[in-house]
């Protein structure tokens, strides 16, 4: 049995108490209603800087209101300490969510980007701390690698970082580690590796790649892609998200406390190719695609060029097993994506 399946089933028949971060984001929503699908305690907090009430509707729709009764939310901010302090009261688990992603929103404003992942991530650590929470997990980030050419990228060798956002998470993962010599907290850093999946946000300056796309292709608008095509990504579908998130919590070996995994498939897929799977997807329902080409652009500011993530280390201690490659989790996804993204094209 996997790992992961006899951790469902400790779950299934134990209730815990977590906090979950950022609840009304993509992930966020997306870790609530596992767990409270697994009959779980989950109190929430989001000032919805980037989450979405309606993200947290969908999840209550997902699970039914009997399990609803088991999520408590609170609208607040990671820089509040009051807040974090109130929110982590009789917490067994932290999955720290919260953050102010993208990497030129970062460029563009790294003051808030720096008060969101630096000030409020320790702000989270110290409450978590003081309430003696079991385990602090928290969204870590593949950006940390910076300019590091080594493929496929392995936790212990990282670069120079290329924007403000990769320090900001980077200097989680020193945090996180200093706390665990200093106040011994147990902690585990999880460097995602491009996300993707129902409720991720497809509208906005910095919404990820593949709901901008498949919008753009719904819409029959112009697709742009940075560069040539050709740079590529480790694609994450969110399911394998969640997984590790759980795995991370409840794992007991110790040797797997205290330490940074990537989490992702040790898969490249180029914009090129994305595109090319996603219209595939999406032609017998929007026959206009036939004709649908996607226009090029300069390269974008502080991007890398590849990326792909060695899981061997999550596999070893966490027992992750990835259960969707790229194109089992476009496949999940779409569904969502075209119910959700049709009704906005039929409201413009």
């Amino acid at each position: 049995m996997m790992r992961y399946q006899e951790i469902q089933q400790h779950l299934s028949n134990k209730q815990y108490c977590w906090l979950i971060t950022g609840v009304a984001g993509f992930i966020g929503s997306n870790l609530l209603e596992a767990l409270l699908k697994l009959n779980q305690k989950v109190v929430g907090l989001d000032n919805f800087s980037t989450g979405y009430q309606h993200n947290l509707d969908q999840t209550r729709n997902a699970v039914g209101s009997d399990m609803w009764r088991n999520f408590q939310f609170s609208q607040g901010d990671i820089r509040d300490f009051d807040e974090c302090g109130a929110a982590c009261k009789d917490i067994d688990f932290v999955l720290h969510q919260a953050a102010l992603g993208s990497v030129p929103r970062s460029i563009n404003d790294p003051i808030l980007t720096n008060e969101n992942n630096v000030s409020g991530f320790l702000n989270m650590l110290v409450a978590a701390r003081d309430a003696k929470v079991k385990r602090f997990v928290y969204a870590a980030s593949s950006s940390t690698y910076g300019d590091h050419p080594g493929l496929p990228k392995v936790e212990s060798t990282i670069g120079q970082p290329l924007s403000p956002y990769a320090v900001t998470k980077y200097v989680n993962e020193l945090y996180a580690d200093v706390f665990a010599r200093c106040y011994a907290t147990q902690s585990v850093g999880l460097r995602y590796f491009n996300v993707f999946g129902p409720r991720q946000d497809p509208d906005g300056a910095y919404a990820a790649v593949i709901p901008l796309w498949i919008s753009a292709l719904i819409k029959n608008k112009p697709l742009y892609i940075n560069g040539d095509g050709e740079t590529s990504r480790d694609f994450c579908y969110i399911d394998n998200v969640v997984q590790a998130n759980i795995l991370s919590a409840l794992i007991s070996n110790e040797a797997a406390i205290n330490q940074v995994y990537n989490v992702a498939l040790n898969e490249r897929t180029s914009l090129n190719q994305l595109y090319q799977m996603m219209r595939a997807l999406l032609l017998e329902k929007f026959p206009h695609l036939e004709a649908h080409r996607p226009e090029y652009v300069d390269f974008r500011e502080g991007d890398v060029r590849h990326s792909q993530a060695d899981i061997t280390k999550a596999r070893s201690l966490l027992g992750f097993d990835p259960t969707h490659a790229i194109q089992e989790g476009l496949e999940s996804a779409m569904n969502w994506y075209v119910a959700n993204l049709s009704e906005k094209t039929e409201a413009d």
